[in-house]
């Protein structure tokens, strides 16, 4: 009996010794892959929005926490550097930061958390609820940075979405996965149209960015536009025009890589995101403050590089998973169509959506001007007899739009031109098409037959 308990004890020790061991080992491990500490370092300088430091080492995208006064912690970003002095981008007001500030390090990047419990939220750059429903406890976190998707590996754009506007579904089909650009001035409805696509589309998720609105906007957008159905489905991400320039670029990244969340479950996401110029504007006053030079009206090269890092996150993802269909609206200043960023943002998206201020006037909404506006993946979702229906349509209205002067001072007369003949009695049926009141939903179909029944009016033009 003792040399059993013996041989056990020395079992047991054994054990204990292996399993001591293979912690330590473990340890080791954890200690060999653990970073370098990072030293901390000290604000220097501060200049408009620009913080430089002195001290740290963090690359750029790197985060840290400057110490206030006060015992806060201010949240920045690193921008830039010139040797020894690090740029930092802060993440909130300035209030309370003294020269010498101490600025702290920290290890991980920007993460967000995502899951189904967004759906009815609204959060803020940072993913922090603005609602007031309480905290957002989800199971997963993830960079905003997101993850490249290999060209070759995207499903092609060839199925249509339905988003609930006429104009847009009959002769401006928007595909499955399609990213366009929403070009307008200011006060010419885009907020009401975005409103219009978040109640009618057949999307599974909508991903709103408010981004750089004014506060007013972002609530009556939230409170009216938004009806409840629609809010079920919907996560808003808005970050104000007061926020700093930082946040404001965020605000980009964040909505983006809440849709891509929802897109890699297989769901059709739509994204709408208000505005891109903001966006650009955000990056621009950050590439200012640490010196790049200017380019275009004030754009460096870095604002030119950042817009299509931000649009091809977008579209569809591999075979099996879902979509992200984005609309990113455009403000043409002065309602200059070859803004800068109107123009690179032309060539970045599958096509664009351009209101007309004039149209807008006349008491027509939405006021989308076909003719200023292109669908470059319509061909790919729609049935070729629809398409010879939506040319004849913009013919006749681009017939009509062009002699309008000529109609105007009363020099048009019938007989002159047969096809002008048809464009001026099919121009009442046409502008009746375009008109949509913001409570009515128009799918898909109804708007195909809708297109179909007009060009085939005995005034119109025969499909047969």
């Amino acid at each position: 009996m003792t040399q059993t308990i013996r041989d056990l004890q020395d079992r047991g020790a054994g054990q204990l010794a292996l399993g001591l061991r293979e912690r330590l080992a473990q340890s080791r491990q954890r200690v060999e892959k653990a970073p370098d500490p990072q030293p901390e370092g000290r604000l220097s300088r501060m200049v408009g929005m620009t913080l430089e430091a002195e001290g740290i080492r963090l690359p750029v995208g790197g985060r840290a926490a400057i110490h206030t006064v006060s015992g806060q912690r201010l949240g920045a970003e690193v921008v830039g550097f010139n040797g020894e002095r690090t740029f930092l981008m802060p993440e909130g007001r300035l209030e309370g930061l003294i020269p010498g500030a101490r600025i702290e390090p920290l290890e991980q990047s920007r993460r967000i958390p995502v899951g189904p419990e967004l759906l009815g939220r609204v959060v803020d750059a940072l993913g922090k609820p603005l609602d007031g429903g309480g905290p957002i406890r989800t199971q997963e976190e993830v960079p905003i940075e997101g993850r490249p998707i290999n060209p070759l590996t995207r499903v092609p754009v060839k199925t249509p979405l339905d988003v609930g506007i006429r104009a847009l579904n009959g002769l401006l089909s928007v595909g499955r996965g399609q990213r366009l650009g929403l070009f307008a001035g200011s006060g010419v409805g885009k907020s009401v149209l975005l409103g219009m696509m978040t109640k009618h589309t057949e999307a599974d998720v909508i991903v709103v960015g408010l981004i750089g609105e004014r506060g007013r906007e972002v609530n009556e957008f939230i409170s009216e536009i938004l009806d409840v159905e629609s809010r079920k489905r919907t996560v808003v991400v808005a970050v104000p025009a007061d926020q700093s320039p930082l946040l404001r670029q965020h605000g980009a990244w964040v909505s983006t890589t809440m849709a891509e969340y929802f897109r890699d479950r297989g769901l059709n996401v739509l994204l709408l995101m208000d505005s891109l110029t903001r966006f650009a504007q955000g990056a621009r006053e950050i590439a200012m403050a640490i010196g790049e030079p200017p380019a275009t009206k004030g754009y460096s090269a870095s604002v030119f590089a950042r817009l299509p890092q931000l649009v091809e996150r977008a579209g569809n993802g591999d075979e099996g998973g879902g979509s992200i269909t984005a609309f990113y609206t455009v403000l043409a200043e002065g309602d200059d169509q070859n803004d800068p960023i109107v123009d690179s943002a032309r060539a970045i998206l599958d096509g664009h959506v351009v209101l007309s201020r004039d149209i807008a006037a006349t008491g027509r909404y939405p006021a989308i001007d076909v003719g200023a506006s292109v669908s470059r993946v319509m061909s790919a979702v729609v049935t070729p007899e629809h398409q010879k229906a939506a040319y004849r349509f913009r013919n006749l209205l681009a017939t009509y739009e062009s002699n309008r002067d000529l109609i105007a001072v009363g020099a048009y007369r019938k007989g002159s031109d047969p096809q002008l003949d048809e464009a001026v009695a099919m121009h009442p049926r046409l502008e009746a098409y375009l008109g949509q009141d913001r409570t009515d939903a128009a799918g898909f179909e109804a708007s195909r037959q809708a297109l179909f029944d007009l060009i085939s009016a005995p005034s119109g033009f025969n499909r047969g």
